[in-house]
Order: C-alpha cells, then structure tokens, then sequence
C-alpha cells in the first residue's frame, strides 16, 4: 500500500484551529494541478487515500488529511468537539491553508462523506467546491427525513428499505454504549480488527498503529451527531454542486436503496456501481482514482463550475431507446472492465455497444480481427472507456491463457466477463462426424470453460467480486434430433453455469447463462448443415437465415436482455418468447418437448 508521504512532491504541514485543535496534514502530486482534498472515515486516517492518491499525483495537486480525534490530529476529550459543524470548521481551515482563493474538488468516504455532504450544503463552504465524489457515506440530514417519510407515508418500498438500513445499522448502536466501544478497541477488537478487513473485505496492509485510538476517540462523531440530526435534520441540506455517487455493491453497512431518492438533495448527480465493500479506497483504488479524475475532467471542462451534466456527452450520441437504456445502465457499468468475445457480429457486438454507451472499458475478442477492430472503433464513438481489439479463437487453450495474463498486465482484472462465442451446426446424430463435434465442443463449451476458468480466477485471487455471462441457448432447454451436437453443447454450457455460480458465490462472482432463441445474427450463415452437400447446405443457409430475418429478433434486445441479467444477477436469462416457452416447458411439461424433438426441422 502506499505511503503518502511517499508520493512525489509530497509535504507534511499542520492547520491550528481557532479552538486548539491541530490537523496533520499532507500535500503531494502536481503543485500546478487541480486540488482534489481527500476525507477519510471511521476508524481510518488519511492513509487510507494512498493508493488512490498515487494514482491520481501525477495530474492533481492532492491533499488529505487527518480529522481531529484520529491519526497525527489532536484528540479532544469532550464529545461536543466533534460535531458536524466543528467539523466543517476544521475542513474551511484546511481550504484557507491549501487553496485561500481558488476551488477544490472533494472526495469522502465513510465519515469523510458524511462530513463533506455538511460542507456542500453549508453556503459559506459549498462556494468553495467545485465537485463531491462520495463514497460510503450518507448525509444524516437525508438520511434523517427520508426515514421519517418512509414512516410518515408507508409503502412496502420505504418500509423494506427503512427495515434493512437499521439492521445494517447495529454497529451505530453499539457505538452508542458508553465506554464499552473504548475499551473494545484497545482490546480486543483492535488487535483483530486487521484480521478482519482481509478476511471480510480482502484488504491488503496494516493499519496505523493508532488504530485503537482513532476508533476510541472516533465513536464521538457518531455520540455527537447521529441520534441530534435524526432527530433534528436540517431541511436546506441540498446543493447544486455535481455529486459522484459511488455505491458498492457489497456494502455490509449502507443498503444500496438507501441513495434511491439521493437527486431531490443534489440533483446534479452521477451514480456508479463499483463491485466491492465498503472499504473501496483500499480494495479498489484504481477503479475509484480513475472515476475521480474523469468527474473532475468533466467538471473542470465546464466554464461555470456547476452545470456539468449528470452523465458523459458521449451518451448523447445514441438516440431514443438505447439513450434511455445507456443511462439507465452507465451507473453500473460506467468505467467497469468488461472482457466480450465473438465481439465481431452478432450477440457479442451488440453486447459490446450496450457497454459501451454504458461507459465501460472494453476488451473485444473474435477471431477475426478486422471485424474485432471495426466493432472497437464504433464502441470508441458510442463513449467506451475505452476499447481494445483482440483477434484470438477461443478453442485454442494457448492462445486464451496468453489473451488472459495479457489483460491482467494491460488492463488489469476484468469486472465482467461475456463467453459469447459460439458456432452453430445442424444435422442428425449419424450425419455429424467425430470431427464436426469436436469443432463445436471446442468452440461452444470449451470457448467458455477456457473463458471462466481463466478470468474467474482472477476474479476470485481480487477478492472483489465479479459476473461472468455465458451463450447458451433455448436449444439447451428443447431436444431436437436435428440439433444433437448444438444442443448438447449449449445444454453443457447451461449446467456449467449452474455449477459456477454456487462455486463462485464464495467469491461475490455472479455467473448468468443466457439463452437466447431464435435471433437475427450472422451465425446462421456459417452454420455448419452434416451429412449435407456444398450446394445443399449453402441453400439451407440460405432459408434458414431468411426465416431467422422474417423473426426479426434483434441482437440489441440480447444485450439489454445481458446487461439487465448482470444488473440483477439472474442465474438463467431466457431470451424470445419461444425461449421462454421452453423453458418453462422443460420444466412443467417435459413430454411435449420430447414429442417436439422428433419433429423435422422444414428444408
């Protein structure tokens, strides 16, 4: 983990508060850069920000420090000295002491954002902000009156919302107990409490030997703050500077729901999903600096300071339906790796394009290249984080391996992995050589053990979680003596997932098998026909993809169908009716799939 007085430039300097207090505090990176001003939560200190702020010193002036009660700070012993407004206090003395004229842009997480949101929505601070990523940390005053509304106004919404925020919430209370929390921390629970994060939030480093302190001295904030503004909350609380929201999915203390209503309060406002605890400042700080520099990007690319839009101006690129679905999608995939194989054609590059307009960093598979790279340059168009041509084929065992560790070193552990490549091939059992159904398991099964194995791994040595879809098809719910080879590859495909989803869940790694039916894609013009001519199976290809085009299933529906699945992480996402038919059919009624099998598929 790194130091921050590690980082380039870096100076350690102290702010006196008018009532005593002393504020240790560090500054590195680019003198002449923008000033993003980092704030730590409970029980950390400033260190927490190392890592994300060497990756963001060599473009941006960076400044943390520790608040009072933890780390090099002064410790005061009455509870009242830690009120949000003495809070806020100390954070205007820092800005006098690091950017007297200009604006800075802030970052929170845990009690640094509860903190910060006091300083956006206090009017002699909030002109002096320029933009607010917050990170795992709510504002009490919201906090406080959507609970009551919730109460005052029932719904079964707000009811299941109210209820799982306050089971999260145990830890709150205990911190109210008096002196139990203080002596928990310089005991026991401070000598285990590393232990802890690296088995709960697979975290990496020590923490600050003041550990039991800070977390001593630290449950004051919440003595001082939480039960007065519960029961007091302030109704100006809003602000109209752009607001960052990153939620981790698997916050074991805040409810995801708890921001639903977060734009009645700031409504200039981006939300983004980040696979991970609460603790993402240390488990995932590339993804999270990077998220940090593309906000102040855009903010500081606004003449005025204020009117940034809510999402990227790429968006606007796409029209109508898939605007709405880019929007609706970038809060969880904006920024995200995403690994798409069969990339060129078909399911995968409109997979590939959904993710794009969604924001997120792509890698894009196919064994042929030009097509690979033409989907590359329409992602690029369409606001990708980036997109990067791969001309790999998916059988080849080798070759997969090489194109995962190179992923690794470039870009680094994907966030979302979608094993679409496949083949398809028609013909009785006794037409289909040994050689046809070797090509199509290879390809079909082989193509997506190759992709989970590889990239799943690093999924689950991250720690961070992950989803993996998978290409199957309605074909591995329906039996058909004209599709035994296809079908048995897609049914295989099918019962891996199945597999991989209990395996990984240990690993927070989703795992969603989808399978489509009948849709509009190129692979019906390389469909293999056994037991058949050349000029025989060019017509079959022929009428085949005629009566796939009278069906008119788009590929874009696919894909919403995919990025809906990972959003929710569904097990098994049919897709067309008749897929959906299927399946429940394979389930309630398995006979008449088997009398359907037995039926000849029309030449």
């Amino acid at each position: 983990m790194s130091a921050l007085h590690d980082l380039p430039g870096a100076r350690r300097f102290d702010v006196e508060t008018p009532d005593g207090v002393r504020l240790a505090a560090v500054e590195a990176g680019r003198a002449d850069g923008p000033t993003v001003v980092l704030v730590h939560g409970y029980p950390d200190t400033k260190e927490i920000w190392g890592d994300v702020a060497a990756r963001l010193a060599d473009r941006f002036r960076i400044v943390a420090y520790d608040v009072r009660g933890a780390g090099g700070s002064s410790r005061p012993d009455a509870t009242s000295a830690y009120v949000l407004q003495r809070l806020a206090d100390d954070f205007e003395d820092v800005l006098d002491a690091v950017a007297p004229e200009g604006t800075v842009h802030l970052v929170g997480h845990d009690w640094g954002s509860v903190q910060a949101w006091e300083f956006v929505t206090t009017p002699r601070i909030a002109g002096r902000i320029a933009s607010f990523t917050t990170i795992s940390g709510p504002s009490l005053d919201h906090l406080a009156l959507v609970t009551r509304e919730g109460l005052a106004k029932p719904t079964p919404k707000r009811l299941s919302r109210n209820l799982e925020q306050m089971f999260r919430s145990w830890y709150v209370y205990a911190l109210h107990v008096p002196v139990a929390p203080e002596l928990a921390w310089r005991g026991i629970l401070g000598k285990h409490w590393p232990a802890m994060m690296r088995r709960n939030e697979k975290t990496l480093g020590a923490p600050e030997p003041s550990l039991p302190e800070d977390a001593a001295f630290g449950a004051k904030l919440y003595r001082a703050n939480v039960r007065h503004r519960m029961a007091a909350p302030r109704r100006d609380a809003t602000t109209d500077i752009p607001v960052q929201l990153v939620v981790p999915d698997r916050d074991k203390f805040l409810a995801k729901r708890l921001y639903d209503e977060l734009d009645r309060f700031a409504p200039n406002l981006t939300r983004r999903q980040v696979s991970g605890g609460h603790w993402v400042p240390r488990t995932r700080p590339d993804l999270l600096a990077r998220w940090i520099a593309e906000f102040v990007d855009r903010v500081d690319g606004d003449p005025a300071g204020r009117g940034a839009a809510p999402l990227p101006a790429t968006v606007a690129v796409a029209k109508g339906r898939r605007a709405r679905r880019a929007a609706a999608y970038r809060s969880r995939f904006a920024g995200q790796l995403a690994v798409v194989t069969g990339a060129g054609s078909g399911i995968g590059r409109a997979t590939a394009l959904s993710l794009a307009e969604a924001g997120a960093r792509l890698v894009l598979v196919d064994r042929d290249a030009a097509t690979a790279g033409r989907t590359a340059d329409l992602c690029e168009v369409l606001g990708a984080a980036g997109a990067h041509p791969e001309a790999v084929d998916v059988s080849d065992a080798d070759a997969m391996a090489q194109l995962a560790e190179k992923v690794r070193a470039v870009h680094g552990v994907p966030d979302l992995v979608v094993n679409n490549a496949g083949i398809g091939i028609a013909g009785s059992f006794l037409d289909t050589t040994p050689e046809e159904w070797k090509r199509t398991l290879d390809v079909n099964l082989w193509g997506v053990i190759h992709g989970c194995r590889l990239f799943g791994a690093m999924m689950a040595e991250r720690g961070q979680g992950g989803h993996i879809v998978n290409t199957a098809s309605a074909a591995a719910f329906q039996p058909s003596k004209s599709l035994p080879a296809y079908s048995t590859s897609k049914a295989a495909v099918l019962m891996l997932s199945e597999c991989l989803r209990a395996e990984f869940a240990a690993y927070g790694i989703g795992v969603t098998a989808v399978c489509p039916g009948f849709v509009a894609t190129g692979i019906t013009g390389a469909t293999r026909f056994a037991g058949t001519s050349a000029e025989q199976e060019r017509s079959l290809r022929e009428k085949t993809t005629k009566a796939y085009q009278r069906r008119g299933y788009p590929p874009e529906k696919v894909a919403d169908a995919i990025l809906r699945a990972v959003a929710e992480n569904t097990a098994v996402q049919p897709v067309t009716p008749e897929a959906h038919a299927a399946r429940a059919a394979s389930r309630f009624t398995p006979r008449v799939l088997r009398a359907l099998a037995r039926v000849d598929l029309p030449k």
